[in-house]
């Protein structure tokens, strides 16, 4: 599993250049790849400034060829600053696409820009409406390049006619995030199926990949020297992403998402692309990874990686309490909601997994005769077993390959599900359920929001929680920022009728 944060330095441009890997690409002839000259191109962005990143120069020359020029922005960004103490999801998505339509005026003015509003992190789960979006506009830039016009409503022409004039334009697929994968596979799936042609950008690629990696699809790439205009072009562009390359504070969680070092890669003298079926080795993407831009968290449903120890390691580094359960109004209210949501005022024993630093261990604490939490990072341990001292009992296990040896009545799945993939978490969730004594309770909270690192979002854990055989809702709590499930053995009964009051 490729695994990156995007606060870190990454492999820096210095390394790219010196290695010689870009210079032994082999240069990209658009004319020579796409059989004819393009006269449409259609750029598929997963985030606003992707295009810019991976694009900008490409498509500044093939405009000022005279080539038309489409793009489909998949998302607003919205998820790019979620611990952001100043702006909103809401002022974010509504400053990136003003700040994506600037762009791309400054790369290809009177440009056609579709703004899909699609979930930032979310689209494998709208992936069927990105995939019918984008084929429709793809073919009609087919249709306009067979007639030598826009195809009107009456044209007779087949929507699905292809045309190698043509050009798809898309983040790579194996970009190490999910949203660039969904795209980037969206894109080969409609360019395949009218027979266009297809180049892929990479973006996070360059921040966590290596030039001395043998594994990566250099036999596919190919390099595309950018002239002055071009780059000019690119730069005037990208400083149009004002919220993604200037911090919006000075506060904690306002910093710049792309720091200098990430920056520095498009600022090169050139653009990479991946050329899908080039030497056999385009489809060939690695797994998704984790990025907290986001985001979240960052392969096919039922194949995606858990993130590992060294990302909760880095995450952990240097920070005290880096979720702000301590400091956070909405955290307090959570926990709240979570132990009201308890259906017995105490519990024999409890199991908590991804415990973190504590906190909510140690109301739990006050509740359960014995408790054991369990979190894959060293550094939150410490500080919950600071926390509790000899209240609870505390290991270090990478869940569900590693599991705590008892029986609890009480297992508690607290904003942990999202970090697993697909099979993990149904492993891990049978082995919740089998640590459960015969009155044992299974209680799951998750955000909502989609964050781009994570593998999963909290509706999809819980979805998989609500079909575990024998086991039925006694709670159900949902707001638009968490869901909260009690799930007990069959039949389920309420808090009056346990106690006596029905």
């Amino acid at each position: 599993m490729v695994s990156f944060d995007h606060r870190e330095p990454g492999t820096l441009e210095t390394a790219w250049c010196l290695s010689g890997r870009l210079d032994a690409l082999e240069p990209l002839d658009l004319d020579v790849h796409a059989g004819r000259p393009v006269t449409h191109v259609v750029v598929l962005a997963a985030h606003p400034d992707d295009e810019t990143l991976g694009a900008a120069g490409l498509v500044h020359r093939l405009a000022a060829t005279g080539a038309r020029v489409t793009y489909v922005i998949a998302s607003d960004g919205e998820s790019s600053h979620p611990g952001s103490p100043t702006t909103t999801s809401t002022a974010l998505a509504r400053a990136r696409r003003e700040e994506v339509v600037a762009a791309v005026d400054q790369v290809a003015p009177g440009a056609a820009v579709h703004l899909l509003g699609l979930p930032d992190g979310g689209l494998r789960e709208h992936r069927a409406v990105l995939r019918a979006t984008l084929d429709a506009l793809v073919g009609a830039a087919s249709a306009a390049v067979v007639t030598g016009e826009r195809r009107s409503a009456d044209s007779d022409i087949p929507p699905d006619e292809g045309n190698p004039s043509v050009l798809v334009v898309a983040p790579w697929a194996g970009d190490g995030h999910r949203d660039h994968r969904i795209a980037g596979e969206v894109a080969r799936e409609v360019a395949d199926a009218r027979g266009l042609s297809l180049l892929e950008y990479p973006v996070w690629f360059w921040h966590w990949a290596s030039p001395e990696d043998p594994d990566q699809p250099w036999t596919s790439m190919r390099r595309l020297d950018l002239d002055t205009d071009d780059l000019c072009a690119r730069r005037r562009a990208m400083s149009e992403h004002r919220s993604q390359v200037a911090p919006l504070s000075d506060q904690p969680g306002d910093e710049a998402l792309l720091g200098p070092e990430m920056l520095q890669h498009f600022d090169r003298p050139n653009e990479v692309f991946v050329v899908h079926g080039a030497g056999g080795a385009s489809a060939a993407s690695p797994p998704d990874t984790a990025r907290t831009a986001s985001d979240s968290t960052p392969a096919a449903a039922g194949s995606t990686s858990s993130l590992g120890e060294e990302f909760f390691d880095r995450f952990y580094a240097g920070k005290a309490d880096p979720w702000g359960f301590e400091s956070r109004w909405y955290e307090e209210r959570k926990r709240a909601v979570t132990l009201a949501s308890l259906p017995r005022q105490r519990f024999r024993s409890a199991l908590e997994i991804g415990c973190s630093t504590g906190v909510l261990t140690a109301e739990l604490a006050d509740r359960s005769d014995s408790v054991l939490g369990v979190d894959i990072a060293a550094a939150p341990l410490e500080a919950a077993r600071r926390r509790l001292g000899g209240r609870a009992r505390f290991e270090q296990l990478t869940t569900p390959d590693e599991w705590p040896e008892g029986e609890f009545d009480l297992v508690v799945l607290s904003e942990v599900g999202y970090y697993y993939g697909h099979d993990d978490l149904a492993t891990m969730l049978d082995r919740a359920v089998g640590s459960l004594a015969s009155d044992g309770v299974l209680l799951l909270c998750h955000w909502r929001h989609p964050v781009a690192e994570y593998p999963l979002g909290g509706d999809e854990v819980h979805h998989a929680a609500l079909d575990l055989p024998g086991l039925e809702v006694l709670v159900h709590h949902e707001e638009e920022d968490f869901v909260l499930d009690v799930l007990v053995r069959a039949p389920a009964t309420s808090v009056a009728r346990e106690t006596g009051l029905l």
